[in-house]
Formats: C-alpha cells, sequence, structure tokens
C-alpha cells in the first residue's frame, strides 16, 4: 500500500470548500463552519507529526475536523463548555492575543475519561445506526464512516446519486434525532 504525502501548502486550496460544506451541513452556522475549519488546520498543522500517511490527507483532516465538530457540540452543550464560550480570552497572559483555547490539552493526548466518553459515544452512534433502516444504515456506512466515493455507492447499490444524498439526508436527521436523545 502506497504512503499518502501531506503538504499544508495545499490545505486551503484542495480542501476548504469540500471540508466546510461538510461542516456547514453538521452546524448549520457559517461563522462556526468556517472557525472550525481553520481550527483543523491548526490541529493539523500542530500534529503533522502524528500523520502516518495510512489514510489520505484530505482522509485525516476530515477525521480531525469530525473530532472539532463532537468537541463543538460537548461544549455548547455542557455547562462548562458554556463557561468555556464566556471565558474566551485569558487576561493573565503576557502575550497579547494568547486565547484560552492555546492552552487546552492536545486533543490527541487522551485521558482515560477522554477514551471512555469516545466509547460511549461509539455505542450511541452505533446503536442509532442500528434503529435505521438497513439500506439507510448502508448508505450512511459507506459514504460518511467509510469514505466511498458517491459512483461507488452508486454502482454497488444500484440507485442515482440524488436518490443516494436524500437517503443520506434522511440517515443523518435520523441519527441526529437518536444523538440527541441518547447521548446529548
Amino acid at each position: 500500500m502506497a504512503k499518502h504525502q501531506i503538504n499544508p501548502n495545499n490545505w486551503i486550496s484542495e480542501y476548504s470548500d469540500y471540508l466546510f460544506h461538510y461542516t456547514i451541513s453538521r452546524v448549520n452556522d457559517r461563522e462556526m463552519a468556517q472557525d472550525l475549519v481553520s481550527e483543523t488546520f491548526l490541529a493539523g498543522l500542530k500534529s503533522m507529526s502524528n500523520f502516518k500517511g495510512e489514510a489520505s490527507e484530505r482522509t485525516w483532516l476530515i477525521s480531525i475536523l469530525k473530532r472539532k465538530i463532537i468537541d463543538y457540540y460537548r461544549k455548547i452543550n455542557s455547562n462548562k463548555g458554556k463557561a468555556e464560550v464566556r471565558m474566551t480570552y485569558n487576561n493573565e497572559s503576557e502575550v497579547e492575543g494568547d486565547w484560552l483555547e492555546e492552552h487546552v490539552a492536545d486533543p490527541f493526548d487522551q485521558t482515560a475519561e477522554d477514551k471512555l466518553e469516545n466509547s460511549e459515544l461509539g455505542d450511541a452512534i452505533h446503536e442509532c445506526l442500528g434503529k435505521l433502516p438497513q439500506k439507510q444504515a448502508n448508505v450512511f456506512k459507506m459514504k460518511t464512516i467509510l469514505g466511498y466515493d458517491t459512483e461507488t455507492i452508486c454502482n454497488d447499490l444500484n440507485i442515482t446519486p440524488s436518490n443516494l444524498w436524500v437517503i443520506i439526508h434522511r440517515a443523518r436527521t435520523a441519527l441526529a434525532d437518536c444523538m440527541e436523545k441518547n447521548w446529548f
């Protein structure tokens, strides 16, 4: 298997639109989507040494972005998170413009609590996927989890691209409702 290379100089031109559209469909807030994509690029730059080349650069950036989106929803849905959102500037810093987010622990340095939370989140997602109609679950897994391209999915399942996106939309809506009840 060929190792993929990483080239941050091309990230904005190659991936910003894709990452933005991916994010806006999940957070429904243009400014927040732009912030999350920017945070993703910054986190990617900071953790370039973690890139193993086993996945494509885009897949790697999407995995970082997914974590950012999950963290965003955790933050806005917890009391601690709501307090952190209000407290965005650290006045004790010696350097003007030092933002609180820069002082947060590395998201890839997980504690046992983080691993348990991720495990619980994974269980909740798996449970919600199990409640979807079989075709919706299969299409969602193929597109979102396995990263298959639209043409491959359409050929494998003998559906049209527009039908695929309707199925994906319905699956996301059902999953969001289910996750709201079971996770948030």
